[in-house]
């Protein structure tokens, strides 16, 4: 528990940072990028394709006469730029941030090593590639859990507890893997995920839950039109926010576990008995140790 709030509180003021907060900010700028970019070579045939697929509904068409005479005018013509925006700014907003991601990620876990842990050995456990490997493999397993739990969205209670328990899964997972792959052996990051799983996932779980506060913001967006192009972007700020948050909350966690890990190693080395004792025996009591109440 010691671990647990120190590491959060610490989490909370390294966002205060001005390098936190720059990086924050770099999903918007290349959100509107990318918008400008599908705008400049995509718009009017994703419009045009949008009206035809509205017109050519046979269940929909006499809805959309109906309309058209209620309000004397093309409802088709109107509404296909509104699909087409409120379809593409959530791809447009995932690919940012998975982006920003993966290059917020390792220099936060870096500013978190730099300042805390200056003299940690970086033993180099995984590789950049085996990483978005891996995270790629758990956010597909995430997705489908996502797709597979729909209808049980429909129970008010499960609702507000399976999207984020299914986030906090994936952020655990993902997070903690990447706060220790630079600075861990397989070997260390296998013990401190396998003691400190619980933990891990309490704070995967919790980010899942502040992750769910942007989407009020988010809808609030699609809801009121006039505001949407205000509330959007803040919602994904906040969302960038939240993120920066988790990977800080799994590095000071993660590295301080590591840290602790090693010195009780060192300690349990020192005190073998000259006899060579096996450092399995070691390894075994550690993990007891932690497991224990």
């Amino acid at each position: 528990m010691r671990l647990l709030l120190d590491s959060f509180w610490r989490a909370v003021a390294y966002c205060m940072l001005p390098r936190v907060i720059v990086l924050s900010l770099l999903p918007l700028g290349l959100m509107v990028l990318l918008a400008a970019g599908f705008g400049y070579f995509y718009w009017d045939a994703t419009v045009a394709w949008t009206r035809e697929a509205l017109d050519a509904w046979p269940l929909l068409s006499s809805f959309w006469g109906w309309i058209g005479r209620l309000f004397s005018g093309d409802v088709t013509a109107v509404l296909a730029p509104l699909v087409v925006v409120v379809a593409a700014t959530p791809l447009i907003v995932v690919v940012s941030l998975l982006i920003v991601a993966g290059l917020m990620a390792p220099p936060l876990t870096a500013l978190v090593a730099l300042r805390r842990f200056p003299a940690l050995e970086r033993k180099k456990g995984a590789s950049f590639f085996g990483s978005v490997a891996r995270s790629l493999g758990v956010t597909v397993l995430a997705l489908v859990a996502l797709v597979v739990s729909m209808p049980l969205w429909l129970i008010p209670p499960l609702v507000l507890v399976l999207p984020p328990l299914i986030w906090g899964w994936l952020t655990y997972r993902v997070m903690s893997f990447d706060a220790l792959a630079e600075h861990a052996s397989p070997e260390e990051r296998a013990t401190i995920l396998r003691a400190h799983r619980l933990p891990l996932l309490c704070i995967g779980v919790l980010c899942g839950y502040l992750g769910a506060a942007p989407s009020i913001v988010w809808a609030s967006g699609l809801l009121f039109a006039a505001a949407f192009f205000v509330l959007v972007p803040l919602a994904i700020w906040i969302y960038t926010l939240v993120f920066a948050f988790s990977a800080l909350w799994f590095g000071h966690y993660c590295l301080d576990a590591l840290a602790q890990l090693r010195a009780r190693r060192g300690a349990a080395a020192a005190s073998v008995p000259s006899d060579g004792a096996p450092a399995i025996e070691a390894d075994q009591a550690l993990l007891s140790q932690w497991k224990s109440p």
